[in-house]
């Protein structure tokens, strides 16, 4: 390869690493190695739907440095004029490890709204756990976020 060809690439793979550092997701956000969030879930679907869809990367919106897809433009657009609404509870970790103190993932299924909020759940059966008191379980939660959402998961769920 030419030199200077070797210095564009050199170039190019030093700026999309700093690039792909910067946007990496917030600590207090739960995304996969690629920054995604909910497993590529559409998070307006749950309240517009009532239920999971897959989302597309053809429509997608940043959030607290993680991506979102969304499964249509509108929904998209209705994300982006609102994060706030939308965005699940506590970065998207599981509800019911948050109220213990932990950052686990969650499993798109294991999903309820209370109080026009989105909380995710570990799997179906911590979802059933934290169904029995959702209630107590979140306020828990509140109390907790504040104090682990700067903290690591890895710090967390070491004990």
């Amino acid at each position: 390869m030419p030199l200077p060809t070797l210095l564009k690439a050199a170039a190019v793979a030093v700026s999309l690493s700093i690039s792909s550092l910067s946007f990496a997701a917030d600590i207090d956000m739960n995304a996969d190695a690629n920054d995604i969030a909910i497993s590529g879930y559409d998070t307006v679907s749950y309240f517009t739907k009532g239920k999971p869809v897959k989302g597309s990367a053809q429509y997608s919106a940043v959030y607290k440095n993680t991506i979102y897809q969304f499964s249509s433009e509108s929904n998209r657009d209705l994300f982006r004029a609102n994060p706030e609404k939308y965005a699940p509870q506590y970065g998207g970790f599981c509800a019911m490890g948050v109220a213990l103190e932990k950052k686990l993932d969650t499993d798109p299924e294991a999903f309820k709204i209370v109080n026009n909020k989105l909380y995710l759940n570990l799997n179906p059966t911590v979802q059933k756990k934290w169904l029995t008191d959702a209630p107590g379980y979140i306020d828990s939660a509140e109390g907790n976020w504040p104090t682990i959402k700067t903290k690591t998961a890895a710090q967390l769920n070491a004990d």
